[in-house]
């Protein structure tokens, strides 16, 4: 599949999705928004890619909209296009929850508005120190979407959720790892190594096991304890009837690296 405002390659187990408008800073055009979920999709389905990342190219990892083209919207009373836009947010929000492996957000600089929510759908977030992040839709006095109203509070709890969606500010790398939004900050001459690496050491791990643990986790936060007990046992089960956790068990008992495949 061709795109025009992102680039994906599958190196060594890893599939990269790049936004790439960077005189932009990777804000949302044209068709962008559909790219980012039909290469989510893509990228689900491809056999040899067994964890994604999502970054930016050049000095931004994407600021949201085109508010431009939003002004012309709302100038135009064009609430058609207007849910148009809201609707291909929620699509690429529901391809990372859903897709059956790791998505990794390598946040390389700026990340605003749906662009920061495009970050937080992500599994995990490793950001440069340069990076920042922020719910700024209130500064052009819109709401927040791309699922922020779900993740954020989640990450930070409901309070500091207030605030940051209140006031709209762009927090520096540093005070959004404090908050438990990135996972991990790292020098920004790093980020690809430490991205690389991280991405790496899931590509190593079973695949059926990853993707089970990824649908718990998310399974949880609406579930009861008693709920998520009746999935592991599922899960576990099927790991352990699977090839990658035979090879597990039978590498641990013999003492050596296991030889995980894809299930």
């Amino acid at each position: 599949m061709s795109y025009e405002h992102i680039l994906i390659d599958v190196v060594d187990g890893v599939g990269t999705i790049t936004l790439n408008r960077p005189d932009k800073l990777n804000s949302f055009a044209g068709r962008m928004r559909q790219e980012i979920a039909d290469a989510v999709a893509e990228l689900s389905e491809h056999q040899g890619a067994r964890v994604m990342v999502i970054t930016g190219a050049g000095r931004g990892f994407c600021t949201g909209a085109d508010v431009r083209y939003l002004k012309e919207l709302s100038d135009a009373d064009d609430m058609e296009g207007l849910t148009a836009l809201v609707e291909a947010g929620r699509e690429v929000v529901t391809q990372i929850r859903t897709a059956p492996k790791p998505v990794i957000a390598s946040v390389n600089g700026p990340a605003a508005g749906g662009g920061a929510n495009l970050a937080l759908a992500c599994d995990i977030r490793i950001a440069s120190d340069r990076a920042s992040i922020g719910q700024t839709f209130v500064r052009i006095g819109l709401h927040p979407d791309w699922g922020g109203t779900y993740f954020l509070p989640r990450l930070v709890g409901p309070a500091v959720a207030a605030e940051l969606f209140f006031t709209g500010d762009m927090i520096p790398a540093a005070e959004a790892h404090r908050l438990g939004i990135f996972n991990r900050v790292v020098p920004h001459e790093q980020l690809a190594e430490e991205t690389s690496q991280l991405s790496a050491t899931l590509a190593a791990k079973p695949p059926l096991a990853l993707q089970l643990s990824k649908q718990a986790i998310n399974r949880s936060l609406a579930s009861s304890l008693e709920q998520m007990l009746d999935f592991e046992l599922e899960a576990q089960i099927k790991c352990a009837q699977s090839e990658d956790g035979r090879e597990g068990l039978a590498a641990f008992v013999e003492k050596r690296p296991p030889r995980f495949g894809s299930d």
